[in-house]
């Protein structure tokens, strides 16, 4: 089954692609979606098909920032449910753990990882599962942005208060003019990084918020809790999303990824084989689509997505490389770059 979101993930995307001379009808029909999708934002969509929409937009507009410009405008009510756990939290640090708990209930695709073991630093991770093989940049641009305006848009008007960021990180390329990206986080990204995400000083995440309100907190969280329920996660899944994330950092191993989910290597072996499933290929299957993603960004170095893919070498990688897509890979971005020609090819 695809992995679903909520049809609220496309709000403003018809006002900016008509402002880049799009017509938006168009693209979302060429991307199967259905023009209903901007009317009605609880309507659950393919996130293999936003992703596309999004890279198409972007393409055909020559707007390198595109998902980023949606993310400009967002505000928090386009996160349905999930707006109403981050509103009820007392502060800007659980707004974001609420984020992260309840993110399945926008997105299923996408998770969250906060790190607080950076000294006064906490570093929120964005991972998204398999969305094709069409690219995630502006995917990803905007899911980081739209993190960014939710906890702006927290701040409300705070006399004095500004978020800003202590850094923003993005696995793909910089684009020529980063004015966009300067001007949503108030300070400019770092590009070719092995994840994406964002960091903020711990001290600026303590700020109370005026939304909190204590006699509505256990009711909100009955109810969210209870579509929670309703969408509980397969085993598969969350080994899924602990292995993109643990795989860059080097940390990944069965042991690692059975400690996080709070068992032993031998119950996720065997509630994996029970699903029909098993460690290695959903490993295999991660490290296709990072290494995808990777590979698409041309002035990272092969030698260091082999490190971020877990290889000992750039030797071990092209030869997993080869065998995985049968072919070395400069023949793969060479058909990336001329898909005519790889059509003809075949």
């Amino acid at each position: 089954m695809p992995y679903l979101l909520r049809s609220g993930c496309l709000a403003n995307y018809a006002e900016v692609a008509r402002s880049a001379g799009l017509n938006p009808h168009q693209l979302l029909a060429n991307a199967s979606l259905s023009r209903y999708a901007l009317l009605d934002t609880d309507i659950r969509i393919p996130v293999e098909a936003v992703s596309q929409l999004l890279e198409a937009s972007a393409a055909a507009s020559g707007q390198i920032d595109f998902g980023l410009r949606m993310a400009e405008s967002r505000q928090l009510a386009d996160l349905g449910p999930l707006a109403l756990a981050m509103r009820e939290a007392p502060s800007l640090r659980m707004a974001l753990d609420s984020m992260e708990r309840y993110l399945r209930l926008h997105n299923e695709a996408l998770s969250l990882h906060i790190d607080r073991s950076s000294g006064g630093l906490v570093t929120v991770r964005a991972e998204m599962l398999r969305a094709g093989d069409g690219g995630l940049r502006q995917s990803m641009e905007l899911v980081v942005g739209a993190i960014h305006r939710a906890l702006h848009c927290l701040l409300g008007r705070l006399h004095g208060v500004r978020l800003v960021p202590h850094r923003v990180y993005f696995t793909h390329a910089a684009p020529a003019n980063p004015a966009t990206h300067t001007r949503l986080f108030g300070t400019k990204p770092s590009f070719n990084q092995e994840f994406d995400g964002i960091m903020y000083r711990a001290e600026d995440l303590e700020v109370p918020l005026k939304t909190y309100d204590p006699s509505r907190v256990s009711e909100a969280r009955r109810h969210l809790d209870s579509m929670l329920a309703e969408r509980a996660e397969s085993v598969t899944d969350n080994v899924r999303r602990l292995v993109a994330c643990l795989l860059p950092q080097g940390k990944c191993s069965a042991d690692e990824v059975a400690r996080q989910l709070g068992i032993d290597r031998r119950t996720v072996h065997r509630k994996l084989r029970l699903s029909g499933r098993s460690y290695l290929a959903i490993l295999q299957e991660v490290r296709t689509d990072l290494a995808m993603r990777y590979i698409a960004n041309v002035e990272r170095p092969l030698s260091e997505i082999a490190g971020l893919l877990g290889f000992t070498s750039l030797c071990v990688f092209s030869r997993w490389f080869a065998m995985r897509f049968g072919c070395s890979v400069s023949e793969w971005r060479g058909r990336r770059a001329n898909p005519a020609q790889s059509t003809s090819a075949r």
